[in-house]
């Protein structure tokens, strides 16, 4: 999660999912607050739009660590690998990009609602996504490597 406020000094909790394979931001979810109930819900829309991931890396916090979540995992057959507490180098690249996130986005506007935080965040996010080639995708943008991979696999499952 990454924090910020609207004007009136309200907060925003940002729910942050990042593809670790494709370096795509899959979403990011501006809300007052996020409960466990209401993380497993968000994460079927994703599962919904994605497909199911394999696993979910996150740090300890009690949405993660909760019993929604728990259920949420078995039931969609989801591995859940916990970081050590205080070590956020073992979740890097999520660090990484939560911190452009803040200094590119959260840092340059003043949300005067949430659902002006979500517009904006949305409009990063697409640009971060389909705008910004990676030297680590071999120059590619993360949507365009994440198409050339799904691609790849669609091939490769047809010559089964």
């Amino acid at each position: 999660f990454v924090f910020d406020r609207v004007a009136g000094g309200r907060s925003i909790k940002c729910l942050v999912i990042v593809d670790d394979a494709t370096h795509e931001a899959v979403a990011i979810v501006p809300e007052h607050s996020i409960g466990g109930e209401h993380l497993t819900r968000l994460l079927d829309q994703v599962r919904a739009q994605r497909g199911k991931p394999a696993i979910i890396r996150s740090d300890n916090g009690k949405e993660f660590t909760g019993k929604a979540m728990l259920n949420w995992a078995y039931r969609n057959e989801v591995a859940l690998k916990l970081i050590e507490p205080g070590k956020p180098n073992q979740n890097a690249y999520v660090e990484s990009f939560n911190g452009r996130l803040r200094d590119e986005c959260l840092n340059e506007h003043w949300f005067v609602s949430l659902a002006h935080a979500k517009v904006e965040i949305e409009r990063w996010r697409r640009e971060y996504n389909e705008e910004r080639p990676k030297k680590s995708l071999g120059g590619l943008t993360p949507a365009f490597y994440a198409e050339q991979l799904a691609a790849k696999a669609l091939t490769m499952n047809a010559g089964l």
